[in-house]
């Protein structure tokens, strides 16, 4: 099987920044698309980054020019730098990765990690 194991959340104030990783562990043999989701209390959870396995990207307006999503293919490991974090960014934040082990391609999310703008 294959597991996504998030780290990084916290408590930043606002404008701060933060760093998550997700790294995938298991059977695999290659990893297409990755991407962020990010849920809200009473909303539901959306996608706002994503990057191909070749490295494009694509970001919700509300977090482009401020979240950086990136990904080391060696590692199974996709980033996600967050700068300028507004009042508005708390949720719990989800990985999510299209994975490729033994003969099976499916869908795999992390745990999730919490993070909180409050000054």
């Amino acid at each position: 099987q294959v597991q996504l194991v998030e780290s990084g959340g916290g408590l930043v104030q606002p404008g701060g920044s933060l760093r998550l990783s997700c790294a995938a562990a298991g059977s695999i043999v290659s990893i297409n698309n990755m991407g962020w989701y990010r849920q809200a209390p009473g909303k539901q959870r959306g996608l706002f980054a994503r990057i191909t396995r070749g490295g494009s990207t694509n970001y919700a307006d509300s977090v482009k020019g401020r979240f950086t999503v990136s990904r080391d293919n060696a590692k199974n490991t996709v980033y996600l730098q967050m700068n300028s974090l507004r009042p508005e960014d708390p949720a719990v934040y989800y990985c999510n990765a299209d994975v490729l082990f033994l003969s099976n391609l499916d869908e795999f999310w992390g745990q999730g990690t919490q993070v909180t703008v409050s000054s």
